[in-house]
């Protein structure tokens, strides 16, 4: 009897190390007007081990109901968006969903977006001239290095 209860024990202290170590899919949701861009960004998303694209949206009202219905892991967010502001987009969802990683990718990279967006809760902030592949290994670091107390560089 006590050798069944100190196997069941030990085989429930092992699962946790068993479920930390088999990293599960990063479920990303993503949010940009441009058509071109959008599929080029599924694209490259898509082609991702360990990445999952659970929705897309090219506007602030779908994208705010798409979000929080998806609650994904991350969300890779424009900041100019048809019918609203992806800056409005982000203060909504992280109300809703806290624990939830926001990349800001746009082309309106000044140091005042910048702020605004930081204030407004995104870990990331990305200039899409010149860091667009830089998501790659955002998501690659997220997924792999995700520890409670990391800091983002932004």
């Amino acid at each position: 009897m006590f050798r069944r209860r100190a196997a069941a024990y030990s085989a429930s202290m092992d699962a946790p190390r068993q479920l930390a170590t088999a990293a599960q899919p990063s479920r990303v949701f993503l949010v940009e007007d441009s058509t071109i861009i959008r599929e080029r960004l599924l694209q490259l998303l898509g082609g991702l081990h360990g990445v999952e694209v659970v929705g897309d949206a090219d506007n602030a009202v779908d994208a705010i109901a798409g979000i929080v219905a998806a609650r994904p892991d991350v969300v890779v967010l424009d900041i100019k968006l048809k019918n609203g502001s992806g800056i409005d987009v982000l203060k909504r969802v992280k109300q809703s969903l806290p624990g939830l990683t926001v990349i800001m990718l746009t082309n309106y990279a000044t140091s005042e977006y910048r702020r605004k967006c930081l204030e407004a809760g995104a870990e990331y902030f990305l200039d899409k001239t010149n860091e667009f592949e830089n998501l790659r290994a955002i998501l690659h670091r997220l997924r792999h290095d995700n520890q409670p107390g990391a800091t983002p560089s932004c």
